[in-house]
């Protein structure tokens, strides 16, 4: 029997060689509706991975952000905040959805469900404001984010 542990192994491994695939070009400011959808999409697409190496390469080294009431700055930390997070936010589903552009600014609105230790479902929702560097790679993310307790029954990500 394959253990937990390497299943997702296997399916993380699918999931960005799917996310590879699916982005063959680098998408660089300034945004153009289309590209700002496609940015949008691989963002959601790599979080929904839970694999805080992997969605640190979209960030440049020194990216700084605000999530909540944190303040974070650069690759390693925003790593470490991920493995926090995810240790906590368990079964985490993101949707997110472009809300506007302009140059090299995005922002979007989100909704992502998890649940703790306990069982108690979560909703979380809130807007993330980006700004990019000529590369592509995001250099500042202010996010602001509200949760409350949610039965499993009402889910509406899974």
């Amino acid at each position: 029997m394959t253990s937990p542990r390497s299943r997702w192994g296997k399916s993380r491994k699918l999931a960005e060689e799917k996310i590879a695939m699916s982005q063959p070009q680098v998408l660089r400011p300034p945004f153009t509706e289309q590209t700002a959808l496609a940015k949008v999409k691989r963002a959601e697409d790599a979080w929904n991975t839970r694999d805080p190496d992997l969605v640190a390469m979209a960030y440049t080294e020194d990216s700084e952000w605000r999530n909540r009431t944190e303040f974070l700055r650069g690759r390693k930390a925003i790593k470490e905040f991920l493995r926090r997070k995810w240790a906590k936010e368990l079964d985490y589903r993101l949707k997110k959805e472009l809300w506007a552009y302009t140059g090299n600014h995005i922002s979007v609105r989100f909704e992502y469900e998890w649940h703790d230790q306990s069982g108690q479902w979560y909703r979380s929702h809130g807007n993330e404001h980006w700004e990019f560097d000529e590369n592509g790679l995001m250099k500042r993310r202010d996010a602001s984010i509200n949760d409350y307790p949610i039965d499993e029954s009402e889910r509406r990500i899974v």
